[in-house]
């Protein structure tokens, strides 16, 4: 067996990523991403830094204890930053990291697909339990 350098066997191991299976980090990563809160909490934070009431009035339904709960989890992985400005009160800004902004422009583009396309979801839906 050839020996191989680390950037080989960094260069094996992300090929050999595979979503389809459970454990993968990557998929880990998938059902992350696919949580409506942080498609949203993403999305509003594309146009720029807010704090944490501001979020709390544009995404209508979230719940403080999940708003905490999936900016923690952004923050952790990288996709979001927070800045605690000693004042009284204290002010937190979230913005998007660089890797945030990159995600941004996917999920950004599956809120827009889900508001245009709303209608014709209704629709089918429609019709589908019209027929079953």
């Amino acid at each position: 067996m050839p020996t191989m350098t680390a950037a080989q066997r960094r260069d094996q191991a992300r090929a050999e990523y595979d979503a389809f299976i459970r454990g993968c980090p990557t998929n880990q990563l998938l059902d992350r991403l696919s949580d409506k809160w942080v498609s949203l909490v993403v999305a509003a934070l594309s146009s720029g830094p807010m704090r944490y009431s501001d979020l709390t009035r544009k995404i209508a339904g979230v719940s403080p204890k999940m708003l905490t709960q999936t900016l923690r989890a952004l923050e952790r992985d990288g996709i979001l930053s927070r800045a605690v400005t000693p004042s009284v009160p204290v002010r937190v800004d979230y913005e998007l990291t660089p890797l945030g902004h990159s995600l941004s422009l996917l999920l950004t583009a599956v809120k827009d697909w889900a508001e245009t396309h709303i209608e014709e979801v209704h629709r089918a839906r429609e019709r589908y339990d019209a027929d079953n």
